[in-house]
């Protein structure tokens, strides 16, 4: 069993992104291994189904067999109409302004058509854009919907500080993008702890994307094909705990590098109070609290792969 340290770490930690690199499942294989990852003994850790704006039809005819309240058949009708709503975050990949304009109206259409439970319920409460300037993040604001919590991805390895100033007073999040297919995607240290400084600094919201399939730094493959080139991809442990110590405890430069840069997994303690790195800690409240409020989720291609590392570190049960 988990100590509450831990659940509190990861409850909701990850966004299910199957259709995008390395594993670019099909939109029908991803959808039934979102249902089955609902339906698991560790589902507690997973959180939104990610998709483009682009795929929302063909996810919708894929899907909607598997929300809640639709009855049709399938592998999954014993389970119809049981369980939460499906929550979506959606990637708006439609340029600029007037893109973004026709991607809200397909998510307005979508929502209004899974609002009630005969038809699967099922809503797109969150997207996701890249902003290329400071200025669009005050353009795209103007035009969401309060029902819609929007997480902004910006480049990290140039000041992001106006970017993040941008979104200061406003109901929306920034999005960093911590890997990638080769080691150049992959952010250097010092660029992704500014980001997570100055996200502290001005109360504002993140989410992660890339990169985060295995909880502590180290070594891997950054694809799924023979041959791929390997780096050293960031853990969901350093990147969280770290983001968490420097809102909480106001960690110096070299302590938050030190966090992110930990590629000993004992260095990681979790007891039934708070969660342990070396000498630092947080309570299991302060902790539940920053994950709800600041350090929000990741997506990651798969849920199985973060999930059997924590069954092989003996932090998860099977």
């Amino acid at each position: 069993m988990a100590t509450r340290s831990l659940q509190s770490l990861l409850t909701g930690l990850i966004d299910y992104a199957g259709l995008f690199p390395p594993a670019r499942l099909s939109m029908q294989a991803a959808v039934e291994d979102y249902a089955r990852a609902r339906m698991g003994a560790h589902e507690w850790v997973l959180s939104r189904f990610i998709c483009p704006a682009s795929r929302l039809d063909e996810f919708e005819k894929a899907a909607s067999p598997l929300f809640p309240g639709t009855f049709a058949t399938s592998g999954y009708r014993e389970h119809a109409g049981a369980g939460n709503p499906w929550e979506i975050s959606v990637l708006i990949d439609s340029p600029g302004v007037e893109g973004l304009k026709k991607d809200l109206a397909r998510i307005a259409a979508f929502n209004a058509r899974h609002a009630q439970e005969d038809a699967g319920e099922a809503a797109i409460d969150m997207i996701e854009l890249k902003a290329p300037t400071p200025s669009f993040i005050d353009d795209a604001i103007a035009l969401i919907p309060d029902e819609i919590y929007p997480f902004f991805e910006f480049p990290i390895t140039q000041d992001c500080r106006g970017f993040v100033a941008a979104l200061a007073g406003n109901a929306a999040g920034a999005k960093v993008r911590t890997g990638g297919l080769t080691p150049d995607l992959i952010p250097p240290t010092p660029a992704l702890a500014e980001f997570l400084k100055s996200c502290a600094a001005v109360d504002i919201p993140f989410k992660a994307t890339a990169g985060l399939h295995h909880p502590v730094r180290s070594e891997y493959p950054l694809d799924s094909v023979p041959g791929a080139p390997r780096g050293i991809m960031h853990g969901f442990f350093n990147v969280f705990i770290g983001a968490c110590l420097v809102k909480e405890r106001e960690i110096d430069d070299a302590t938050l590098h030190a966090v992110l840069d930990e590629r000993v997994a004992a260095n990681f303690r979790f007891a039934d109070t708070g969660v342990h790195w070396r000498d630092e800690s947080l309570d299991t409240t302060e902790l539940a609290h920053l994950r709800e409020a600041f350090a929000l989720s990741f997506g990651s291609c798969s849920f199985d792969e973060p999930i059997d590392d924590l069954i092989k570190f003996e932090l998860l049960e099977p």
